[in-house]
């Protein structure tokens, strides 16, 4: 029911998932990332424990390829399920059952996998796995952007579009992107519009946020001009001002 890409970034080691789908609220059930750690998308019949117990066994050394091998061993629905799965080393893995649901399949490629299920055809993948290679000298936020467009352009979900979602960590336990489109008729295309206006008024914000381990600053004072303006004078707009 879903396409989707996980990645990490060779220049900087951010992790991240685009993903999106025909049901509502895709962020919340299938990408999973962890700051120096790992990220996987659990689609098809969703199993997020899958992800959840691989992250903790990447967390504890495990290679990213072992610990997806070693979590669908032990699940007994292994056959409805599909994930793709990246560690921090750039190590990456994908599963797509035989119970899957037609057109469905996968890429592996040197620091990402691209998989969907339910597609309106194969070159949803082929031009995922396309658009995120021509892009290597962007950041991993575009990259994944960009090559989840690629994917709807090419057809994505067979039986329409409902959600879209963004996920990136950076160094931090909290994430450096974090956006959802949880139900909207073009949810790739507004993903892109949310974005477009995240980068230049949220993305500043989260910059200026607490580090670990660092000291407990106040926003920087251009942030703090920024966000007091009223949302439509802000740079990219958006919003409302009442």
């Amino acid at each position: 029911m879903t396409f989707s890409i996980v990645a990490r970034c060779p220049r900087t080691g951010q992790l991240g998932v685009a993903v999106s789908t025909a049901v509502p609220a895709v962020g919340a059930m299938c990408p999973f990332v962890r700051a120096g750690v790992g990220a996987l998308s659990t689609q098809s019949w969703v199993n997020p424990y899958l992800a959840l117990q691989a992250l903790d066994m990447m967390a504890a050394g495990t290679p990213g390829p072992q610990a997806l091998e070693d979590v669908l061993l032990r699940d007994d629905a292994r056959h409805l399920r599909q994930i793709g799965a990246v560690d921090a080393s750039g190590r990456a893995s994908a599963w797509s059952g035989e119970g899957c649901t037609g057109w469905f399949g996968h890429v592996v490629g040197d620091g990402f996998a691209v998989q969907g299920n339910m597609l309106a055809g194969e070159a949803t993948v082929t031009e995922m796995v396309r658009a995120f290679r021509a892009s290597e000298a962007r950041d991993l936020a575009e990259r994944l952007l960009l090559a989840i467009e690629a994917g709807q352009a090419a057809g994505g979900d067979k039986r329409g579009r409902q959600s879209a979602s963004l996920k990136v960590h950076s160094t931090e336990d909290y994430p450096l992107v974090d956006l959802r489109v949880d139900e909207h008729a073009r949810p790739v295309a507004e993903l892109r519009r949310v974005y477009t206006i995240a980068k230049l008024q949220l993305l500043p914000f989260v910059q200026g946020m607490p580090k670990k381990g660092g000291p407990s600053t106040p926003a920087p004072e251009a942030v703090v001009r920024l966000l007091a303006l009223p949302p439509p004078q802000r740079p990219g707009g958006g919003g409302s001002a009442f």
